[in-house]
């Protein structure tokens, strides 16, 4: 079902602040805020805890030498 909703100018104008294209709909831009406000995934607690424990470890490649390695 397809329905309106009343927002004011003000939110009007957040949420056009919030595209990230201008072609974006604003439904899109809501699913996203809803999206950011959800729990993470226990995959994706697992995959953070892992990625924080090889930052600890120095196990880290910078910006340049993935750069130099794939030759851009």
């Amino acid at each position: 079902m397809v329905t309106t909703i009343q927002i004011s100018e003000d939110l009007q104008q957040e949420l056009a602040n919030r595209k990230m294209f201008a072609k974006e709909t604003y439904e899109d831009v809501i699913w996203d805020l809803i999206e950011d406000t959800k729990e993470l995934s226990e995959e994706t607690k697992r995959n953070i805890k892992i990625a924080e424990q090889q930052i600890k470890e120095g196990k880290t490649v910078s910006l340049e030498e993935v750069k130099k390695k794939l030759r851009l």
